[in-house]
């Protein structure tokens, strides 16, 4: 989880909803662009919204392509640590919902 490779490009994160209950969060990932390093501390679920390909780099420096489809929603728990990468030539964007 060093510095030495880390992109110029930033994933935009915009919170539309954040109460009590849920933090809902629209990323947008211009082709390169990455969230950085980060541990959810929520469970959360994940809506995309276009087809496209991640990548996601685990703490122990495991790198997976996550293929996902536009509406096609996954969950993960609490704790997950990871960086996600946008994989694609053109911008990528999904929907975060949080659990509090």
């Amino acid at each position: 989880m060093d510095g030495d490779n880390v992109s110029q490009l930033m994933a935009v994160p915009t919170v539309q909803i954040d109460n009590d209950r849920v933090i809902v969060t629209e990323w947008r990932f211009a082709p390169g662009a990455e969230t950085g390093w980060h541990r959810h501390a929520h469970d959360y679920l994940v809506v995309p919204l276009a087809d496209g390909t991640l990548r996601i780099e685990n703490p122990d420096g495991e790198i997976a392509e996550a293929a996902l489809k536009h509406g096609a929603s996954y969950s993960r728990p609490a704790g997950v640590e990871h960086n996600v990468f946008n994989a694609n030539d053109f911008e990528f964007a999904f929907i975060e919902i949080e659990l509090r």
